[in-house]
């Protein structure tokens, strides 16, 4: 899920009744079609692998292609709203996705259909801080809080139901169908976007260098690209030393942000966030949120290969077995939210880790036994308890993370907290996706389940492992946190 903190000041017309309701609408199905899209390609992969000739690597390209250029991109893209115009970004990010995303459809190669998923995420960041902002621009404080709920409601719904709807276009009409999907959703939302959404900005519009942005995207790149593409490549000596020169570029880039904020400048990221006297607990949610993300990543990519590959499972039979998981992960994230961390705080984060480890050991013994006859009920308890730890987890990161942040600094959190998430999608997708193709290409069997099975089990084992240091990182945000925090 994503968050955007609008600033302190803002101007806009006044708007209400049934054109804000309609505006609202316009809003929440960009959104949604945003969120559905991070998770909605996995079950169609084994698809796209034999329809596209991919490789493993590439495969694992078509899922972190998104998210990272959606990370580098989103910084600059709510610093854009608030200088040009929240709705000319909010516009003319949901064009460029849903062209993307038509461009996607109609990939006639692997290399494309990467390279235009990577302009979905750039498309992604223009359209999606515009979202909360235009929100709290429309509404009234004390209005506020039905909006928020409605949104907050549908992004968990799209986050999990992803992997199920993609199953279905996918087992209907083909991989292709989980992208031009998004034409008619896309149109639909446009027509009402022109029509009904003000136009703001904010009043003292913070400025953006071209020149951070290029060099975190760069740095990112030099770590990701061969940590990708090594399994297929051999891991030959360039690609240490290019992860060696891209972690090099990341501190370097980090080393300029802290000078430009020490000196008064607006750096693209701010860094005294991770301080224990300004941040107060961001800097644990920060850890918490980004190593739940890197587990979430790897555990649907290994999950769809070993079930579709594997188990042989059709895509429909391998994308409906997920509906455990979402209604558990919806529970979770309602009740979580809502019930539990403000009378718990941050206990809410290490029950949902200790929960989730939990279904991800039961998983593991499942897996250990199964075969190719083994019933999809089997997997179903290991599924949803799954569901309903990273339900807990998810839906109370942010507020924690975000409560205690002093005002100042609120969209410079909210937008860095969404940054280093979305990053951690790719890095799970990179690191544990060439972990899951390493042991299986290790493996002397040629059967599909002699080969994934193990590959899947060390993923598991490996995503417990994380989990267990999510745990630990719960102890880094202040026992009192849930009392400042506030949804929405």
């Amino acid at each position: 899920m994503t968050t955007t903190t609008a600033p302190a000041a803002i101007t806009s017309p006044a708007i209400s009744g049934r054109t804000r309701t309609l505006a609202l609408v316009s809003l929440l199905l960009a959104s949604m079609m945003e969120l559905i899209d991070v998770t909605i390609v996995n079950v169609a992969l084994p698809t796209i692998e034999r329809a596209l000739g991919a490789s493993a690597s590439m495969l694992q390209w078509v899922v972190a292609a998104y998210p990272l250029t959606f990370g580098i991109a989103l910084i600059a893209g709510a610093r854009l709203g608030d200088r040009f115009g929240r709705k000319r970004l909010f516009l003319l990010g949901l064009v460029g996705f849903t062209i993307a995303s038509a461009a996607c459809g109609w990939s006639p190669n692997i290399e494309l259909l990467v390279a235009f998923r990577a302009l979905q995420g750039v498309a992604a960041a223009a359209m999606v801080p515009q979202v909360l902002t235009s929100i709290q621009v429309m509404y009234a404080p004390h209005e506020r809080g039905t909006a928020m709920g409605i949104f907050s409601g549908l992004a968990g719904l799209a986050s999990v139901a992803g992997p199920i709807l993609g199953a279905v276009l996918t087992d209907l009409s083909g991989w292709r169908a989980v992208f031009l999907v998004n034409i008619p959703v896309g149109v639909v939302a446009l027509v009402a976007a022109l029509r009904f959404i003000p136009e703001s900005r904010s009043e003292h519009p913070t400025s953006i260098s071209s020149r951070s942005v290029l060099v975190l995207a760069v740095g990112l790149l030099a770590v990701l690209y061969p940590l990708t593409m090594g399994h297929e490549l051999g891991w030959p000596l360039w690609s240490y030393a290019v992860m060696a020169g891209g972690l090099v570029v990341l501190a370097a880039f980090l080393a300029s942000q802290r000078r430009a904020e020490r000196d008064g400048g607006d750096p693209l990221v701010t860094t005294s966030l991770y301080s224990r006297s300004v941040g107060r607990g961001f800097r644990g949610a920060t850890i918490v949120g980004s190593l739940l993300f890197v587990v979430c990543a790897g555990y649907f990519l290994s999950t769809t290969l070993y079930l579709q590959a594997g188990l042989g499972w059709s895509v429909l039979k391998a994308g409906l077995v997920n509906i455990p998981f979402a209604i558990a992960a919806t529970i979770g994230a309602g009740s979580g939210a809502a019930v539990l961390m403000p009378r718990i705080g941050r206990q809410v984060l290490l029950m949902g880790a200790v929960i989730m480890a939990a279904g991800l050991g039961i998983l593991a013994l499942v897996v250990d036994d199964a075969t190719t006859t083994t019933s999809h009920w089997a997997f179903v308890p290991a599924f949803a308890v799954v569901g309903l730890g990273f339900g807990f987890m998810v839906s109370s990161i942010a507020p924690l993370g975000l409560g205690k942040v002093e005002g100042r600094h609120a969209g410079s959190a909210s937008g860095l907290f969404n940054t280093t998430t979305q990053l951690a999608n790719a890095v799970g997708a990179a690191t544990l996706g060439t972990l899951f193709f390493e042991v299986a290409g290790a493996q002397e069997a040629r059967l599909p389940l002699e080969l994934f099975r193990p590959a899947y089990l060390v993923v598991l084992v490996v995503a417990v492992a994380l989990l267990g240091l999510v745990a630990l990182a719960t102890r880094l945000i202040p026992a009192d946190a849930h009392e400042f925090a506030q949804h929405g």
